[in-house]
């Protein structure tokens, strides 16, 4: 009885063991993808996916990745995380041990990317996510996984600013968000903000993933605040817009992060989007200057026009600058396709140290404190949709266009 309890203990450790990758001789680089290509996610799963074809698209063009007076192709291998965290790890696994890949660019949600990073930790696989922004990730220290877009917590706090700085300026905020590691993280850096900003918050609330918001939002309604700010993922947002406009209810400002930049979001809700605000990193119009593959930030957006008929938003341009920083890296290591551990080791060193200007502008991942290993380079944005083009409308520094508010009701448009 005893004896074999040891051998179920002897088994369980040694799943916990990571089997050595050995390296691969290759002539190109090989490099995993694990992303969220079905289930609910899909449609950040596919931005992602087009920041990761495009890059790799540009430096195939240009020949490849030049390290030590060689090019080197690249070749990406696509996971599908179906937008569940548990097969997200399984596919890390899955890339690292059959597939044996280079490196890896990672999952568009935060959930996905929390549950692969102690995978690529275990196997000593450098990845980098350009989407996810949990700070939960970054407080965690993985020792391999970086990230190209900010914490929503380094960010979430800009728009607030903006708003409190309008004229009147709003005095009451109703926040919601979905319960998964993002949305819940967002409202809770809208929390913060707003708190610190003497907003009063009538509401706050974090609520099921997926859930029908038109229930809350009546009761939400009675309470009259200025601004409803909102945290969560793409087709939520869209879900949430037409709720407020079915109970007939117009803030005075709607606030929302993720996803109300990229084209998908306005093709959906139409002249609905029209003025409410969201939080951002980039766009295709920032003033950025760059020497790697894109020289600026309209030359990325025109790129990504011709190939997918699609400007691009944050999110998928941080998937591009992912691809830049590895490739910065790898030249500045000279690691050539097939890296054994100490390369790769080396590769995370690289990155570590790594601080370059690109099309999305300074890629600097932090190496201590809260954000350890996230970008920390870039400036946040206040963005607002303004006949159907993205405007940024604060920092008072960065503004293309003055605000509009309050809102015009639903019913006018």
């Amino acid at each position: 009885m005893k004896f074999g309890f040891v051998r179920v203990l002897l088994l369980i450790a040694a799943l916990f063991v990571a089997i050595p990758v050995h390296a691969e001789q290759r002539n190109f680089y090989k490099i995993g993808v694990i992303t969220e290509l079905s289930g609910d996610l899909v449609t950040g799963g596919n931005i992602t996916k087009r920041g990761y074809d495009l890059w790799a698209q540009e430096v195939n063009a240009k020949g490849g990745i030049e390290v030590q007076g060689k090019k080197y192709q690249v070749k990406l291998v696509y996971a599908d995380a179906q937008s569940n965290p548990a097969a997200g790890a399984a596919a890390a696994e899955r890339l690292i041990t059959q597939e044996k890949v280079d490196f890896i660019l990672g999952p568009y949600s935060s959930g996905v990317t929390l549950a692969v990073a102690p995978v690529v930790d275990k196997y000593k696989v450098p990845m980098i996510t350009g989407s996810a922004e949990s700070p939960l990730i970054w407080k965690n220290k993985f020792k391999y996984t970086f990230g190209t877009i900010p914490p929503i917590n380094f960010t979430g706090a800009t728009s607030i600013k903006t708003l409190t700085e309008l004229k009147p300026a709003p005095k009451t905020i109703a926040i919601i968000g979905s319960n998964d590691a993002f949305s819940k993280a967002t409202a809770e850096a809208y929390k913060t903000a707003a708190e610190k900003a003497k907003l009063k918050i009538v509401k706050f609330s974090i609520v099921p993933s997926g859930q029908d918001m038109t229930p809350l939002l009546s009761a939400v309604r009675s309470m009259k605040p200025d601004v409803i700010a909102f945290g969560g993922h793409d087709e939520e947002h869209v879900k949430f817009v037409k709720a407020l406009k079915q109970i007939g209810y117009t803030p005075k400002a709607l606030l929302m992060h993720c996803g109300i930049t990229d084209k998908a979001f306005t093709d959906a809700v139409g002249k609905d989007g029209e003025q409410i605000f969201g939080t951002t990193c980039w766009t295709g119009t920032a003033k950025t200057k760059s020497k790697v593959l894109w020289p600026t930030a309209s030359a990325y957006a025109a790129a990504s026009q011709k190939a997918f008929k699609n400007p691009g938003d944050y999110t998928q341009g941080g998937c591009s600058a992912a691809g830049i920083a590895f490739q910065t890296a790898l030249q500045k290591v000279g690691a050539k396709p097939g890296m054994d551990e100490a390369m790769r080791a080396k590769l995370v060193q690289a990155l570590e140290q790594i601080d370059v200007q690109t099309f999305y502008g300074r890629v600097k991942f932090a190496t201590s404190g809260e954000f350890y290993h996230a970008n920390v380079g870039l400036d946040p944005l206040t963005i607002q949709i303004q006949n159907g083009q993205i405007k940024t409308v604060g920092p008072k520094a960065s503004v293309e266009a003055a605000a509009q508010y309050p809102m015009k009701e639903w019913k006018s448009r």
